[in-house]
């Protein structure tokens, strides 16, 4: 091993190291300094090691999207189960966590942007929509008079309208709380929840 190495280390714990180190590059310096060679420097492994775990950088970006993605998900269950057991609160806390994507995961439209064209992009796209689709009407079916057929579709319906005020966000024309209050009444209005509801913990 060269002077400058680090230590070997199982292949799990090392990719999640070249991750890490993958994030911090994405958040100083953007994707376009970003290869396998520069990810190797940076970690200070052989640039064998890094083929190994992503092969391409396509592969690189698409680990650190889903692993951005898995983080903004936890994050978002995280506050949720913390949360108030009442419909208008989880609500917000939904909304708030949704949003807390763009402020504290800044890194996700660098490598969204790198990615565009990818054809596994899309599919991985619809996966994660699917699953965060789901996983807000399980949340919401308690505070609901909607089956769970129809609160499915109005949260798909919700979520179209977080990515328009997520737009609206970034390009500074609405304030973070701004979008926050909106889609937290949008979401209460439009799945049919009695706010007085309360759910079992």
């Amino acid at each position: 091993m060269t002077q400058g190495r680090t230590a070997r280390m199982p292949k799990a714990a090392r990719r999640e190291q070249l991750l890490d180190t993958a994030l911090a590059m994405v958040r100083d310096h953007g994707t376009d300094g970003l290869t396998l060679v520069t990810l190797a420097e940076a970690a200070g492994v052989s640039r064998p090691i890094v083929y190994d775990h992503f092969g391409t950088r396509p592969d690189l970006l698409l680990a650190l999207y889903r692993r951005l993605d898995e983080r903004h998900r936890l994050a978002a269950e995280q506050a949720v189960l913390a949360a108030p057991a009442d419909a208008k609160e989880i609500a917000r806390v939904m909304s708030a966590a949704y949003f807390a994507c763009a402020t504290d995961m800044p890194e996700f439209d660098a490598i969204s942007a790198a990615l565009k064209g990818n054809p596994e992009v899309l599919a991985i796209q619809h996966a994660m929509l699917d699953s965060y689709r789901d996983w807000m009407a399980t949340t919401l079916l308690p505070y609901s008079d909607l089956t769970d057929t129809a609160l499915r579709l109005r949260c798909v319906a919700v979520l179209g309208a977080a990515e328009t005020l997520g737009a609206e966000l970034n390009r500074g024309t609405t304030t973070a709380g701004d979008a926050i209050d909106a889609l937290a009444d949008l979401l209460v209005g439009s799945i049919g929840a009695d706010r007085h509801r309360t759910a079992p913990r």
